[in-house]
């Protein structure tokens, strides 16, 4: 089969395979032998082949075992290959795809126009804030800087029922995607979506929440990223030399745009020791998440002052 042409091989593909079963066989190797990466909502090939396919066929993602030898028919099958061999030439992420993005119970439309999201923030929001947050409905204001496509902002009026929220990107196109996904949610009333940089055109406003996920790509990862992400907005990945430049600006005007108890969250990647060497007399708290507790950070209002 890998002596073929990949036009080659797709099209004995189309005559050859039959089921779900033989589809998702078909691109695991396929996946597997062209050494894909993946990192955009799975980590390894056979999981990516299962939610593309199931996807793309309008299958449950949880009823694999009832649907593994059901017969795929010519037009679904054309249309399936067609996507999977789109992933294997142009090395485009699933969810651009499927169009579509999955966080915790949440579902999310998603283009190049956004990053693929992929946050640990919102496995923070709600119950592992409450050493710092006593209830949920004593957030009443909260931001989302760097919003994209909306996720954490959507999933923050989830958990803070009477919050109002400003989600901001310095992005037009990344909020033309937001707007799809509040709307989707029917949240027009509670998500207020703001162009402008970080803090820029928040003027004295104030918030009880302020979380972030902003660019943190230091400038030698980005130029040694992976084909995949090359698909995504470089404006969303990279962060100056160091991956801190966004960061920074976060920390040094936080304090003003939070009330008092107020709470920051910021996910920063890789970045926690060049971030703690850079701010010692910062008292940092590194949340636990699925991926470990370096990657995101918790400050009050109160800590931050000094820096402000």
């Amino acid at each position: 089969m890998f002596t073929e042409t990949l036009d080659e091989t797709f099209d004995e593909a189309q005559r050859s395979l039959k089921t779900v079963r033989d589809v998702i066989r078909f691109a695991t190797s396929q996946f597997n032998h062209h050494q894909l990466h993946f990192g955009h909502g799975s980590d390894n090939a056979y999981d990516e082949a299962v939610y593309l396919i199931l996807h793309t066929l309008k299958l449950p993602a949880d009823a694999l075992d009832h649907f593994f030898d059901a017969t795929v028919l010519p037009s679904e099958k054309e249309h399936v290959l067609h996507l999977i061999q789109r992933r294997v030439q142009e090395r485009i992420p699933v969810a651009y795809l499927s169009n579509h993005a999955k966080q915790g119970d949440f579902d999310f439309y998603v283009d190049e126009r956004v990053i693929v999201p992929r946050s640990f923030i919102y496995e923070l929001l709600g119950e592992p804030l409450r050493p710092w947050i006593e209830h949920d409905e004593l957030i009443h204001t909260a931001l989302d800087l760097c919003t994209g496509s909306a996720t954490l902002a959507i999933q923050m009026a989830h958990h803070y029922p009477d919050a109002q929220i400003d989600a901001v990107d310095i992005s037009l196109d990344a909020l033309e995607v937001a707007s799809v996904n509040v709307e989707d949610y029917g949240l027009e009333e509670r998500i207020s979506l703001i162009h402008t940089d970080l803090f820029e055109g928040l003027d004295d406003k104030t918030y009880d929440l302020i979380v972030s996920n902003p660019p943190y790509v230091d400038a030698e990862s980005v130029a040694n990223l992976p084909p995949e992400y090359l698909h995504e907005p470089e404006l969303a990945l990279g962060s100056g030399e160091d991956g801190l430049e966004a960061t920074r600006e976060i920390l040094l005007r936080a304090a003003k745009h939070l009330n008092p108890k107020g709470v920051l969250l910021v996910e920063i990647g890789h970045n926690r020791e060049v971030l703690e060497r850079a701010y010692p007399e910062l008292p940092f708290v590194w949340l636990e998440t699925s991926g470990g507790d370096g990657f995101v950070f918790l400050l009050t209002r109160e800590q931050l002052l000094g820096i402000a």
